[in-house]
C-alpha cells in the first residue's frame, strides 16, 4: 500500500505535515501530537480555547483585567494562543486558510476544521440512507 501524497512531507520534529485536504484524520494526530511537542498547554488551549487574564475585583468577582493592566506573564499566557493559532494556520492550504480565515483563536479554527471534515454520526446515518436508496434505485 502506498503512502497518501505529501504524506513524507513535514515528518520533521520542527514542522507539522500540511493539510493537503484529504486524510484529515491523519493530519489532526500528527498535529495534536506536535502541539504537545511543542508546548503541552497549547494543544489544552485548542480543546478548551484562549487562556485570559482575570483579576478579583471589590465584590471578589473574578472579572478580565484590562489590557493596561496586563503584566509580563499574562502578556505570555496570551502568547499561547496565537502561537497555537500560527502552528494551524501556516499548515492549511489556501481553501482551508479561507474556511478559518475568520476565526480568532486556535479552538474556533480546529473546531471549524473539525466540523468540516469529520463525519457525525448523523452524517453517516443518512450517506447511508442515500447509498442503500440509490443501490434500490439501481437497474440494468
Amino acid at each position: 500500500m502506498s503512502a497518501p501524497p505529501g504524506i513524507n512531507e513535514g515528518r520533521s520534529t520542527t514542522r507539522p505535515t500540511l493539510f493537503n485536504e484529504k486524510y484529515y484524520r491523519l493530519w489532526k494526530v500528527r498535529m495534536e501530537d506536535f502541539l504537545i511537542a511543542e508546548n503541552y498547554e497549547l494543544r489544552t488551549i485548542v480543546n478548551r480555547g484562549p487562556l485570559t487574564p482575570t483579576k478579583q475585583n471589590g465584590q471578589n468577582e473574578i472579572v478580565p483585567k484590562d489590557p493596561s493592566e496586563f503584566v509580563a506573564a499574562d502578556f505570555k499566557m496570551m502568547e499561547k494562543n496565537v502561537k497555537a493559532k500560527k502552528i494551524l494556520i501556516c499548515r492549511l492550504g489556501p481553501d482551508e486558510h479561507n474556511r478559518i480565515s475568520a476565526y480568532s483563536n486556535a479552538k474556533e479554527i480546529w473546531d471549524a476544521l473539525q466540523t468540516a471534515h469529520e463525519r457525525t454520526n448523523q452524517v453517516n446515518q443518512s450517506r447511508i440512507q442515500l447509498l442503500m436508496r440509490n443501490y434500490e434505485l439501481f437497474s440494468m
